[in-house]
C-alpha cells in the first residue's frame, strides 16, 4: 500500500474527507462515482427450468452445494423438476435462506438451481463488478438483515433492490476493478486445488502403507522392510495421560518471547491451536480430542506444548509417539467414539485401542517422515491461502469504495 493510500485510509478513519472524496450516510468514496440502489444495476430472474431447453443432465446446484464443487463440474441434486430456476453463464447466485446467505457464485455454464438461490442478472454495470458488489459485507449484511420468517428466515427481494451502492460512473473502470479481484479469486482457486491434492495424496497414502483389514503387510512399502506388522493395544506402548484446564485469558493469540509455548485443545481449526503461553506440558507427544464434535480426533504434536483437558495424550513409554502411530490411531479412533449425550473418547477407552505397527523403528520414522512432509506442504500452502484471503477481502473493500483507484 503506496503512501497517498495509507495517508487517505488514515484520513477516512480519523472522519476526514480526503480531497475528491465525498461523505455519504454509508462512508466516504470518490466525486466522479455515483450512488445507485442494487435495483438499478440488477434483477432477478426467475425463469424456469424447461428440460427442453437444457440438456439431460444440467448442472444442478442445491442450497448447501452453492459454490461447492462447482467449479470442478460436479453436479448436485439430480433430481430435475419444474420447481427449479434455470441460470446462464454470467448469472450471479446467492443463497436467500439466511443460513446459505454468504454463499453466492458466479455461474460458468449453464443450468439450473434451487428455487431457494437467487438468479441475478446484471443491469447497466459490468456483469463481474456486480458479481463483486453481491460478495461484499454490505450486500451480505442488508441480504441477512432482511431476512424474515421464524423457522426458515428468507431475505426480502423488495428490500434488497434499495439498498444503495457507491459505483464508478465509468464502466471501463468497473471492468477494471472486476479484473483485479479475479485474479485473486484465481490465485486463491490454484491454492485450494494444490491443497486439495495434497489431501488427496495423503488419503492415498494411507490406505496403501497401512495393512487392510486382516492383513499384517501394507500394500505399498519402502524397500528393504519385510517383516510382518504387529498388533499392539495402546496402553502397551504409551503413557496414557491428558491435559489441564487453562483459561483463553491466560493464553496470547501470537507467540512471543513471554508465551512461546503453543496450546492446543479441543477444536481442529489452524490444528487446534488456542494461543501460546508460558509453560509447558510434553514434548514430542500424540494428542486426541477426548470430548465434543471433534472427539477421537488424533495429532502428533512435534515439540515442546501445554494442552487443554480436553485433549488426552499419550507419552513415550515402550514406543515413541510419532507421526506414523498418530495417523495409525487416526484412521481408527472414530470408531470408539461413545456418542451417547455430549461425544467422547476417554482415556481408559483409548487405552485399549488396537493399532497395528511396524516392528521395526526404522520403518515407523521412515513413514512418519513421509506423512511429516505432506503435512508441513498443507500447513505451509493453506498458511498461504488465508494470508491471500485475507489481502483479498481488505482490497475489495478498498476498491468498491474508491479507497484504492485503478483508473
Amino acid at each position: 500500500m503506496n503512501t497517498t493510500i495509507k495517508q487517505r485510509l488514515a484520513q477516512i478513519n480519523n472522519g476526514g474527507t480526503p480531497y475528491g472524496y465525498r461523505k455519504t450516510t454509508y462512508g466516504v468514496f470518490p466525486c466522479d462515482w455515483i450512488e445507485v440502489q442494487f435495483g438499478e444495476i440488477a434483477f432477478l430472474s426467475k425463469r424456469q427450468y424447461s428440460r427442453s431447453e437444457t440438456d439431460d443432465n444440467p448442472i444442478c446446484i442445491e442450497l448447501e452445494h452453492l459454490g461447492e464443487g462447482y467449479r470442478n463440474g460436479n453436479s448436485y441434486g439430480q433430481e430435475q423438476s419444474s420447481n427449479k430456476n434455470s441460470f446462464e453463464i454470467g448469472d450471479v447466485l446467492f443463497g436467500k435462506l439466511r443460513p446459505y446467505l454468504k454463499k453466492y457464485y458466479l455461474a460458468k455454464e449453464n443450468g439450473v438451481c434451487s428455487t431457494e438461490i437467487w438468479v441475478i442478472k446484471s443491469r447497466n454495470v459490468n456483469n463481474l463488478f456486480l458479481y463483486f458488489i453481491i460478495g461484499s459485507d454490505r450486500f451480505i449484511t442488508v441480504a441477512d438483515e432482511s431476512a424474515f420468517g421464524t423457522k426458515m428466515p428468507r431475505a426480502e427481494w423488495k428490500t434488497v433492490i434499495k439498498c444503495r451502492f457507491p459505483i464508478p460512473a465509468n464502466q471501463s473502470e468497473q471492468a477494471r476493478i472486476a479484473e483485479i479481484l479475479m485474479k485473486w479469486d484465481e490465485a486463491i482457486e490454484l491454492y485450494e486445488q494444490l491443497i486439495e491434492k495434497y489431501k488427496q495424496r495423503k488419503a492415498i497414502f494411507l490406505q496403501k502403507m497401512f495393512p487392510a483389514k486382516g492383513k499384517d503387510v501394507p500394500e505399498w512399502r519402502f524397500k528393504g522392510f519385510t517383516t510382518p506388522w504387529e498388533q499392539r493395544k495402546v496402553a502397551e506402548l504409551f503413557k496414557v495421560t491428558r491435559g489441564y484446564v487453562l483459561a483463553t485469558s491466560f493464553t496470547s493469540e501470537t507467540q512471543t518471547d513471554e508465551k512461546p509455548y503453543p496450546v492446543y485443545s479441543s477444536q481442529t481449526k489452524d490444528n487446534g491451536l488456542m494461543g501460546y503461553y508460558k509453560d509447558y506440558l510434553y514434548e514430542n507427544a500424540i494428542t486426541w480430542t477426548t470430548d465434543g464434535a471433534n472427539a477421537g480426533t488424533v495429532v502428533f504434536r512435534a515439540g515442546k506444548f501445554y494442552c487443554t483437558n480436553v485433549c488426552g495424550v499419550l507419552l513415550a513409554n515402550k514406543a515413541e509417539p510419532n507421526q506414523m502411530i498418530a495417523e495409525a490411531l487416526n484412521n481408527v479412533a472414530k470408531g470408539y467414539v461413545s456418542y451417547v449425550g455430549n461425544p467422547k473418547l476417554m482415556n481408559n477407552v483409548m487405552a485399549e485401542i488396537e493399532i497395528s505397527l511396524p516392528v521395526d523403528e526404522k520403518e515407523r520414522k521412515r513413514i512418519s517422515a513421509l506423512f511429516n512432509r505432506i503435512d508441513n506442504l498443507i500447513t505451509l500452502h493453506q498458511r498461504k491461502l488465508d494470508t491471500l484471503k485475507k489481502q483479498r477481502k481488505a482490497l475489495q473493500q478498498y476498491l468498491l469504495t474508491g479507497i484504492v483507484r485503478v483508473v
